[in-house]
């Protein structure tokens, strides 16, 4: 069980964390009537709400707990980018490794939520606006030029791939390769293509991610158990972390040694958007500050739970954690 020191040990820390940044849309309101034109319903919309999402989420989490985030990524110009920049200014994160692409659009995802009649809010649809196109050329190097710049003045490193675009195989080398050569802490959250991760200190995945990489069904904790020797083992990580839903997660840390811990909220779920972030953000912060392997899983998962109790992508403070103990 760890202590609210563990907590404290979350601020005073650099991150860099770089991948897709995407601004999350909340349209909000209440289904009056079904449409005449289509069986759908019909929502009149009572306020819209914009969070950081994708990579901006682990990097505002990072900001929340009294550390220092730097955010390294890709925009376009347009009021999605403006409205993104905004946020993140507004919660102190350090902007300094974007990229300006004017011929891609920001990534958004807007999401048609209705509430009023229903005890809780209730997602009708989501639209995304994305590119998959991986960036390249100039605009790569420039990407490439700043993280190289910026790392080595970080604890640690976080990529949080969105598998849209940001994190080349050439990203990942720079930050691989520099983070080693200035003993930076590195994790990694992707959402699959885990064989592009290969030396990295932290991986973090989803059984369904780890059964796409294994080839095998995840249901026991004794398959869990082979999954994790397994990735460490292939991709040379010290350390990997599998979620596993409401089941909580799975760990093995640089000693080897493997646990399984349970949801620490199984049941007041409103929405599970971004708990990933939310965790991997707070593993990332606890092991670059030296808190062993266990516990800083722990202070994920207790994040995890905290962060499903609020709609859509949340920042975690050290009073949502003290507020959460016995």
């Amino acid at each position: 069980m760890f202590e609210s020191s563990s907590v404290a040990s979350l601020s005073g820390l650099r991150v860099l964390v770089v991948g897709d940044l995407v601004l999350d849309e909340y349209l909000i309101g209440q289904v009056s009537r079904l449409s005449r034109e289509a069986p759908v319903p019909v929502l009149e919309q009572t306020r819209a709400e914009y969070v950081p999402g994708g990579a901006a989420n682990p990097a505002s989490n990072v900001q929340s707990l009294g550390s220092q985030a730097v955010v390294a990524g890709l925009l376009g110009e347009d009021e999605a980018a403006r409205r993104l920049r905004a946020l993140l200014h507004a919660r102190g994160v350090d902007m300094a490794g974007i990229i300006t692409d004017p011929h891609r659009p920001t990534t958004q995802k807007t999401r048609i939520v209705a509430e009023g009649a229903y005890v809780f809010a209730h997602h009708l649809a989501r639209v995304d606006r994305l590119s998959r196109t991986p960036v390249s050329g100039v605009r790569e190097r420039h990407l490439c030029d700043r993280i190289a710049t910026i790392l080595p003045a970080m604890d640690a490193v976080l990529i949080s791939d969105y598998r849209l675009g940001v994190v080349t195989p050439q990203v990942v080398d720079v930050i691989r390769e520099v983070a080693q050569a200035h003993h930076v802490f590195t994790a990694v959250d992707t959402q699959g293509n885990l064989a592009a991760f290969r030396g990295f200190d932290l991986l973090r995945c989803n059984a369904s991610e780890a059964m796409g990489y294994w080839g095998r069904m995840l249901e026991q904790d004794m398959a869990y158990d082979e999954a994790l020797r397994a990735l460490v083992m292939d991709l040379e990580a010290r350390s990997a972390i599998i979620t596993r839903g409401p089941d909580g997660l799975s760990g093995i840390g640089p000693d080897g040694d493997v646990f399984h811990l349970p949801a620490s909220n199984r049941t007041q779920v409103f929405d599970v958007t971004g708990a990933g972030d939310v965790l991997i953000a707070v593993v990332t912060l606890a092991l670059a500050a030296g808190v062993d392997f266990r516990t800083a899983a722990a202070l994920g998962n207790r994040a995890a739970g905290i962060a499903v109790t609020q709609l859509g992508n949340v920042s975690i403070t050290a009073a949502d954690f003290e507020a959460s103990f016995p």
